[in-house]
């Protein structure tokens, strides 16, 4: 974190234009960055690939921006949690297109919480959920897509009184949708060792590598973020959280849109949720927008994956229900997956 010039605790609480970037409480420091509307709407990541084109960052000891939440009236803040490759940056450009919602994509400071352990983020959550809350008009609502692992604080997060989204996919979906592609097949190869960390307790039974052929790394995958957000869901009140599958989303966009955009609490008329979901962004990779990728195309390319790793596909299922043997949040998951 570079150094800046000092940022006004009046200025950090008097709306969104101070995105809460990073955080480390080890170093007492806070990174904010100038935002408009116009960048929260065109970022897909809000991590340290944002610093390559920012107009301003400062630096802002912890107290300070601490005491800039007490200057925060709301605590209204709505959330996307899933599990990864699953649709979430596509939802949360769609609902970022109706009125009054501001979509605030992947910052980096939860990931920086999220890893560390419980005495550096407790005391912090409801201030930084409080600091997300902020918008640039009293009538907008902000919602924050996170990164998959964040996942592990997804009840935290919402809190007693908030609302989030659990997008996912079934395992054979996820599975696939992890073989189609190349960089997603060495990324699960990368993150073995941090989800067996994550999920030991939660699945007891693993037994994987990165070694493994990536259809069973796939499936521990899937084990790993699906049980993070059963266990979340345990804690949270049924009325806060509501789960959607990603493919079938994709089956009738409109109607999903309009029963997930109804539970977060924004409006959105029959028209605008008509053109929402009929527009370019149905048809772009949604993380580059400069890529065309349409349901079509991802149906496509789930059915190869599916053709030819047909075997491991079978094997890898057979490996999640052995796990799920030792795991009742992960039986619960097949069987949610299932219904």
């Amino acid at each position: 974190m570079a150094d800046a010039p000092k940022l006004t605790e009046q200025e950090i609480a008097r709306d969104a234009r101070w995105l809460v970037q990073a955080c480390d409480p080890l170093a007492g420091l806070v990174r904010f960055v100038d935002m408009s509307p116009e960048d929260y709407r065109a970022a897909s990541f809000l991590d340290d690939r944002l610093l390559q084109n920012v107009n301003s960052a400062h630096l802002v000891p912890l107290e300070v921006a601490l005491c800039a939440t007490q200057r925060v009236a709301r605590d209204d803040v709505r959330w996307i949690f899933h599990i990864g490759h699953v649709g979430s940056t596509l939802i949360a450009r769609l609902l970022g297109e109706l009125d009054n919602v501001l979509s605030i994509r992947e910052p980096r400071a939860l990931r920086d919480l999220a890893l560390l352990g419980r005495e550096h983020w407790q005391a912090l959550i409801d201030p930084v959920r409080k600091l997300y809350s902020r918008t640039f008009a009293p009538e907008e609502k902000a919602l924050v897509k996170t990164t998959s692992f964040v996942s592990d604080l997804a009840a935290e997060w919402i809190g007693p009184k908030g609302r989030g989204l659990f997008l996912t996919v079934s395992p054979t979906s996820y599975i696939q949708t992890m073989l189609a592609g190349e960089n997603s097949r060495r990324e699960l190869s990368t993150l073995v060792p941090f989800r067996a960390q994550r999920m030991s307790e939660r699945v007891p039974f693993q037994q994987v590598s990165p070694g493994d052929h990536p259809a069973t790394l796939a499936a521990a995958a899937w084990a790993c973020e699906m049980t993070a957000l059963e266990q979340a869901a345990e804690r949270l009140g049924g009325d806060q959280l509501m789960w959607t599958n990603f493919d079938v989303f994709l089956d009738q966009p409109e109607t999903a849109l309009r029963h997930i955009a109804g539970f977060l609490g924004f409006p959105a008329s029959d028209q605008q949720l008509a053109s929402v979901t009929t527009g370019p962004l149905m048809r772009r990779y949604s993380k580059a927008l400069e890529y065309d990728y349409t349901p079509a195309l991802r149906r496509k390319l789930l059915q190869e994956a599916a053709a030819r790793y047909r075997t491991e596909i079978d094997q890898a299922m057979t490996w999640l229900d052995r796990a799920a043997a030792t795991s009742p949040l992960l039986r619960r998951a097949i069987e949610r997956s299932a219904a």
